[in-house]
């Protein structure tokens, strides 16, 4: 199928007429003969472009461009007219459509029209997806259970301070974005956000990437490089998981925030930023201390403002809300559509504890869909969470469905090995062992 179209005219042999014509080039077609009916079609169906009559017997056309453009963004709509109207073709543009057609004019062109159309709506999902992927402010924060209501609450009030802020609470409980959403909120929102994971390197590249160095300053480095911590100046600088931070760094970074001096790799000179801080953990920082992992001096000077996020566990009535978003990020990303949410889906999900918060709740949604039959997401999607059991045979053992699952998620990254083990949760190591266990290269 090229698209998915639908048709809006009350001539109902027109209607026909189009819908026979579009079905033949390959599109999927629906048709409505009322303003009605067809929002009702945009509501459990996924279209790409919309044909409209301008005069239909419950909606003018023109306006209903509007609705429907404010409601379903990426959709791109073609009005069509019995008489040419200039003030209506003028108003149509404006309102969003994408072109206006006379009705015995358009045999010729209402074919390749579609198929630009189409190609305008490629263009805007890739930009809804990219906004998507970046998007931020407390609009990303989603939910509505008392836990995360008030989380999001003390958010909003902090971000209008430029005290540090401490992020507290399990992986994936979606500090970087509450991090992000309070950069937005703030007076700094037009400067720079930068973010690093403080588990994810050794103390010497750590302390480069945070604060930067002189060429020379150690074997590998060819070249002056900007720390973090001057390219937060004026900004937000989010050091996620912060427990993990060697304490001879901890020394460093605590000069910064008390005094906004510091001095690069191989430097000599003062260098000087102003940035505001946003700290996360996952660790409980007043035993670290007394184990002596974590300063005290550092975390008082981090703890102006701790907020705590709740695990996934502790508001199970945000989960369908959470995972219907993701369903609509990954269906966009796959290009799905008339896409089926059984039930059952949900109530799977319910069952498990979500160890790894939303951020396994995103996995387990974006696996479902790459294993779905059918354009149905079921039970039978999440066989990671079902409670069904498997008959042992040879088309159904573990090592079969293994394989089995291994080839579609591989089929899904379009061959890349680093992005599959992602979605396995798997090394890429592990990875590539089972690939030559089962022959593949």
């Amino acid at each position: 199928m090229h698209g998915n179209i639908l048709i809006i005219d009350d001539e109902i042999k027109l209607l026909k007429l189009l819908g026979m014509i579009l079905s033949q080039e390959d599109f999927n077609v629906k048709e409505a003969s009322t303003a009605r009916s067809a929002m009702t079609m945009l509501e459990q169906h996924e279209f790409d472009v919309v044909l409209c009559d301008v005069r239909l017997p419950d909606a003018f056309g023109v306006e209903l461009v509007k609705s429907v453009k404010t409601k379903y963004p990426h959709l791109e709509i073609i009005l069509m007219t019995a008489f040419g109207n200039i003030t209506d073709a003028v108003q149509a543009m404006k309102n969003g459509a994408y072109d206006y057609l006379v009705k015995g004019d358009d045999n010729d062109k209402i074919i390749p029209l579609v198929y630009k159309a189409l190609e305008k709506v490629k263009d805007n999902r890739s930009k809804m997806g990219r906004k998507t992927a970046v998007s931020k402010g407390f609009g990303q924060i989603i939910g509505t259970s008392p836990l995360i209501l008030q989380s999001k609450k003390l958010a909003e009030k902090v971000a209008l301070t430029d005290a540090a802020v401490l992020l507290t609470g399990e992986t994936g409980t979606g500090k970087e974005v509450f991090a992000n959403a309070i950069h937005e909120g703030s007076d700094r929102k037009k400067n720079n956000f930068v973010a690093i994971n403080c588990s994810a390197f050794s103390k010497e590249i750590l302390e480069s990437e945070l604060f930067g160095h002189k060429q020379g300053a150690f074997t590998g480095a060819v070249k002056d490089k900007k720390g973090l911590i001057e390219e937060a100046n004026s900004g937000t600088l989010f050091l996620d998981e912060i427990g993990e931070m060697p304490v001879e760094l901890q020394a460093k970074l605590l000069r910064v925030l008390e005094t906004g001096e510091f001095i690069k790799m191989g430097e000599t000179k003062v260098s000087h930023s102003d940035f505001r801080l946003i700290a996360a953990t996952n660790r409980d920082l007043e035993e670290e201390i007394k184990q002596g992992h974590f300063r005290e001096d550092l975390y008082f000077r981090l703890n102006v403002f701790e907020i705590h996020l709740p695990p996934l566990r502790e508001r199970k009535e945000d989960l369908k809300i959470l995972a219907k978003n993701f369903i609509d990020i990954f269906s966009r990303k796959l290009h799905l559509s008339n896409l089926q949410v059984d039930p059952d889906y949900y109530k799977t999900l319910e069952k498990n504890d979500w160890k790894g918060n939303i951020r396994e709740l995103r996995n387990a949604v974006e696996r479902s869909l790459i294993l779905m039959e059918n354009n149905i997401l079921d039970a039978d999607s999440l066989p990671h969470y079902s409670d069904k059991t498997v008959p042992e045979s040879d088309s159904l053992s573990m090592r079969s469905l293994e394989k089995i699952h291994i080839q579609k998620v591989l089929q899904y990254t379009k061959g890349n090995k680093a992005e599959a083990a992602r979605l396995l949760e798997i090394g890429i190591a592990t990875l590539y062992r089972k690939l030559e266990e089962y022959g593949w290269r």
